[in-house]
């Protein structure tokens, strides 16, 4: 079953990267898989949702605010860490340690898969990847 979702995530995907132009939809659609991938995989129930997504948000937020290029990369990791430890324990209160230890990996794995698609489709274009900018 989690094979079958996360090939049609990834196929969607792909439909996603296939639209010309519209950035912020492209967005939009890749956060509404994201939303739909995470709620699946741990079984985020509606009253968990309307704590855990508000909290999820300023978890990305923090997470967005890194900038690639500000200082070296070991201490870029260990800001992420830090917010990761950050919002650990809050997680933890409103879906529990397993599922909190699991959204992690989770978010980890939607992330490198997603990036993945960007390159794979970047390549079918002959499009030069950027380095160092994540704006």
């Amino acid at each position: 079953m989690k094979q079958i979702l996360l090939l049609l995530c990834l196929t969607v995907s792909s439909a996603v990267f296939a639209q010309p132009n519209d950035n912020n939809q492209r967005k939009e659609k890749i956060e509404a898989l994201y939303v739909a991938f995470i709620t699946r995989e741990l079984q985020i129930t509606p009253t968990e949702a309307q704590k855990f997504w508000p909290l999820h948000n300023q978890y990305d937020t923090d997470l967005k605010s890194l900038k690639a290029s500000e200082g070296d990369e070991l201490s870029r990791q260990q800001s992420i860490l830090d917010i990761k430890k950050k919002f650990e324990p809050r997680f933890v209160t409103i879906i529990g340690k397993e599922r909190t230890n699991e959204f992690f990996k989770k978010d980890t794995e939607f992330r490198k898969r997603l990036l993945e698609q960007v390159v794979k489709k970047r390549q079918g274009q002959n499009v030069p990847h950027r380095r160092g900018n994540n704006n």
